[in-house]
């Protein structure tokens, strides 16, 4: 990983330097035609189906959960675990307004959808083995009601997710059943992926993959870093994006040391680096990657802390590598800790630049950060199989410069596995000339 890669994702020798090219060859450009297609209509149906096959099973564990926790309710708040159970999908940008629905309660028989008059039609048609129960933003005057008809007298709550204020009127509004505080059960369960869902991470994978090969031609010296990101925004939903995975980063120069800055007037100049972080949704699962551009020749400064992220990120695949090959023969995966460390290793050995301050790596799927984490206080415990998370070590010089690389690997030790689905090159690249 420390050197070039050419358009298919193969280190070039010698850390070659990629520069604008007629064609898309290993001397050029990457070309949209490089990465696979947009998901077809018999794609998307197949997914669905998948999902509709899969989901007694996940509620089968969950209760299986309950059961051992006794309890005999799961009350859910968060939207990914409501698609994911039953298929009911609120958009991320319609939570704040959806008021109590995509609320859902689990018990040992029955799964029930919380939605006003907005949503009882859509539920109804996504989640058709689910009862649906009308609250509009009552739903502490509801709970006596919801409870009743269940049978529940002590239910495990996303507590994490709660507001104390709507904890304290659910517990007085029905004083008989017990809340249980609980955390992870159900994002636990979703860290480790169904092949349907790799399946989907992958194809979102793949239009991010195409929209910033055919941005690249757009780079130039001047044009804004908020022009850019539009423009990437643009090309992945018209790309086969059914939405953005998060808001396009675009970071010019010394912006790109803000590892969560946001576009802004800023010009892209010759001589600096061009930071772009960005992801797109397909079927509800996204992608998550990270590229750091060089608008010109880079400076000597920037070329070495490229080379060193590179080599961070490198170690850490290697060793991910090394693993799967290990647990062929018995050898627990590691955790997320270790892997952290060995990429934090290879940036303090260097001593010239500070180390990152985020963490390595973390799932996605339904919600852009997940389990499993691969950070410094991640769990001490192996990390699962067969699960998809980002690698993306950084060294950012405040109000100089910044490098990240972000790719998604596929991890899944059965198989033998350790796969790049982000396929984007990751060597050095210029543009704007």
């Amino acid at each position: 990983m420390s050197g070039a890669r050419d358009a298919a994702g193969a280190a070039t020798p010698g850390g070659a330097v990629t520069r604008p090219g007629a064609g898309h060859n290993a001397q050029g450009w990457p070309h949209p035609a490089d990465f696979a297609a947009p998901p077809t209509e018999s794609d998307l149906e197949r997914w669905a189906e998948a999902d509709r096959a899969a989901r007694p099973m996940r509620l089968a564990r969950l209760r299986a959960r309950m059961a051992a926790a006794g309890v005999d309710g799961y009350f859910g708040v968060r939207r990914e675990h409501m698609r994911y159970l039953t298929g009911f999908a609120i958009a991320e940008n319609e939570v704040a307004s959806a008021g109590d629905s995509g609320k859902f309660l689990v018990t040992a028989d029955d799964s029930v959808c919380l939605a006003d008059s907005r949503y009882t039609i859509q539920a109804t048609r996504e989640a058709p083995d689910a009862r649906i129960f009308d609250c509009y933003r009552a739903l502490a005057d509801r709970w006596p009601d919801l409870v009743a008809e269940t049978g529940v007298h002590r239910v495990a709550v996303e507590g994490g997710f709660v507001p104390h204020a709507t904890w304290e009127r659910l517990a007085a509004a029905a004083p008989g059943v017990e809340l249980v505080p609980v955390e992870d059960w159900v994002e636990a369960d979703r860290q480790t992926k169904e092949p349907a869902e790799l399946e989907r991470v992958a194809a979102a994978c793949a239009v991010a993959d195409r929209a910033l090969a055919s941005l690249l031609p757009s780079i130039r010296p001047g044009v804004t870093e908020a022009e850019l990101a539009l423009d990437l925004e643009w090309r992945m939903r018209t790309g086969g994006a059914e939405a953005l995975a998060f808001d396009v980063a675009c970071l010019a120069g010394a912006e790109a040391a803000l590892p969560h800055g946001s576009p802004a007037g800023h010009p892209v100049r010759r001589g600096a680096v061009l930071l772009f972080d960005f992801g797109a949704q397909v079927a509800g699962y996204r992608s998550d990657m990270t590229r750091t551009l060089f608008v010109g020749d880079p400076t000597e400064r920037d070329l070495g802390v490229y080379e060193v992220v590179a080599a961070s990120q490198g170690a850490a695949i290697a060793a991910l590598e090394a693993a799967v090959a290990a647990s062929r023969h018995g050898v627990p995966l590691p955790d997320g800790r270790s892997i952290d460390a060995i990429s934090r290793s290879v940036i303090e050995a260097d001593g010239r630049w500070p180390v990152f301050g985020h963490g390595l790596g973390h799932g996605i799927g339904l919600a852009t950060h997940e389990l499993p984490s691969l950070a410094p206080r991640a769990a001490e415990t192996p990390l699962p199989s067969p699960t998809v998370f980002s690698v993306e070590p950084g060294i950012y010089l405040e109000g100089e410069t910044g490098v990240r690389i972000e790719d998604l690997v596929i991890l899944d030790a059965a198989a033998g596995r350790l796969e790049q689905i982000t396929r984007f090159p990751s060597g050095v690249l210029i543009v704007g000339t």
